[in-house]
């Protein structure tokens, strides 16, 4: 499969971050009309290494090829110029304006000076043809959902003639059709002889797609192999440098769930105007409620009901048996229920600020501004979260938005819990971080079980849910159609519960 020269290479690449080295001399090489994929756990050093290939990052030392010339990138739009286009996992386009507009945003066409919307439109649409694509170019970008403002980004890379496609976790909010379709689109773009970077967490997407990877671990090159000849175990051994963390499994919790015990918070009839209609909720002291259902059946509205994020239209929450009326994320933490939204960019970490700063951000926002913490017990609180759930690099003063995907998601956890909840609710924690990070966090929920904690574990990946949890609670269309002890249940069994919900509701 190698040719003779590829289209882009990376040799020596070293960027430092201070007197740390992000990466230090890895070499990367993407060759025309392949797939490849870059893996290692977070903070492995893969983000600088593509941010260095798409101008954000200057490179300390090493040097960029693009078909054997030196390629000197200064910023991102060097990068366009050069043909290397990026598609981010949050989409970075407008949607408050067409689909046309998008895919032209800055290169609009012109017609005695003024913007000829007619010609927009009707190069928009060839593009999108091009792909295979049926979107109405005069359509609002945000009336589409997630996976086609996905495609409509690639539609807009391949625009500009694009030769090497970096795709950043594009399928991380997306469905099983809706990535069956993306993949389509990405053996389209092959045959034309782009070069593609997949940055993918799913081992089982790398594999169907990628004809090549490229392993990074603590910033260095491992190795680069061919997909088919690198076994799935031996690539996460690779990544990890070791044998892969022991995966603990929960103490399963008796039939019932409770011990015996009464439940630490209760929903009845939850329905609100997004999504969850009806739900009946339990969650014990101790015990980890698992959360599944497809893309779009109520599992983040669920979340967002019991913590106070959503207002609800009808049904009642109970604490220890008495009544209560979360009108705001802050009033249900005042009864100890903590809410760690899917969405780490918008609604958690705050990129600017360090990782102290993070950390204790919603103690001090709980002691009110009259009662400031004192700096050195600032330190001392966020120092030993930092060493309790392993934060890398456990530099206090770093800014929080340099961190790896799955140590941020470690600094929110801190954040939370330094707040000493009684009820965290967790949606989609281990969403786009590697593998070591992932079975990290799976085994502290386990651990914050063990010790009285209760949760409400909330995942895409029902293999996770099972494997974390105690109970599943099984949503169809925001109707919980039955919650059921996990080690009670399979993948298939979940899967055939939702198909058969469809039909069962009608005759409830």
């Amino acid at each position: 499969m190698d040719q003779a020269q590829p289209l882009l290479e990376v040799t020596g690449a070293t960027v430092y971050f201070g007197a740390d080295a992000a990466i230090e001399g890895v070499d990367f090489r993407m060759f025309p009309g392949e797939v490849h994929s870059l893996m290692g756990e977070n903070g492995a050093g893969k983000s600088t290494l593509i941010k260095a290939i798409t101008g954000v990052l200057h490179l300390d030392h090493g040097s960029l090829t693009l078909d054997g010339a030196p390629l000197r990138l200064h910023s991102p739009v060097d990068a366009l110029h050069a043909g290397i286009s990026t598609v981010y996992q949050e989409i970075e386009l407008l949607p408050n304006v067409s689909v046309a507009e998008n895919i032209f945003l800055g290169r609009e066409p012109r017609r005695a000076g003024l913007i000829d919307a007619k010609e927009m439109r009707r190069r928009a649409h060839a593009v999108l043809a091009d792909l295979g694509l049926t979107i109405d170019p005069a359509s609002l970008l945000g009336s589409h959902s997630v996976a086609v403002q996905q495609l409509v980004a690639i539609a807009r890379a391949i625009s500009t003639e694009v030769r090497v496609l970096v795709l950043d976790e594009p399928t991380s909010s997306l469905d099983v059709d809706e990535v069956a379709e993306l993949f389509r689109v990405i053996r389209e773009l092959k045959q034309r002889g782009v070069a593609i970077l997949f940055v993918s967490h799913f081992l089982d997407q790398v594999y169907e797609i990628c004809d090549r990877v490229t392993v990074l671990r603590d910033g260095k090159f491992v190795g680069e192999y061919l997909t088919r000849e690198l076994l799935r175990i031996d690539l996460v051994h690779k990544m990890l440098g070791h044998k892969e963390t022991e995966l603990k499994t929960r103490s399963r919790a008796p039939a019932s769930g409770s011990g015996g015990d009464d439940p630490f918070l209760t929903a009845r009839g939850l329905t609100t105007g997004k999504g969850i209609r009806d739900a009946d909720v339990d969650v014990f002291e101790g015990r980890v409620l698992g959360v599944a259902g497809l893309l779009g059946s109520g599992r983040t509205e669920l979340a967002r009901a019991v913590t106070g994020v959503d207002h609800l239209h009808a049904g009642v929450i109970m604490i220890a048996g008495t009544d209560q009326a979360f009108t705001s994320p802050r009033r249900a933490l005042t009864k100890g229920v903590a809410y760690s939204s899917e969405n780490r960019r918008t609604e958690g970490i705050v990129a600017e600020l360090s990782v102290l700063e993070n950390i204790v951000l919603a103690v001090q926002a709980d002691r009110g501004i009259w009662h400031r913490m004192k700096p050195a017990r600032q330190r001392e609180l966020a120092q030993s979260w930092v060493e309790a759930l392993g934060i890398r690099p456990a530099d206090l003063d770093r800014q929080a938005g340099t961190l790896s995907g799955g140590n941020q998601q470690k600094v929110l956890l801190a954040r939370l819990l330094a707040l000493a909840p009684r009820l965290l609710v967790l949606d989609e924690p281990t969403r786009g971080i590697d593998i070591g990070a992932k079975v990290e966090i799976q085994n502290l929920v386990s651990e914050l079980a063990d010790n009285g904690l209760s949760v409400i574990f909330i995942s895409a990946e029902l293999e996770e849910v099972l494997r974390v949890s105690d109970r599943v609670a099984v949503l169809r269309d925001g109707h919980i159609v039955d919650t059921l002890p996990a080690a009670e249940v399979t993948v298939d069994s979940v899967l055939a519960l939702v198909a058969r919900a469809g039909t069962d509701e009608g005759d409830e």
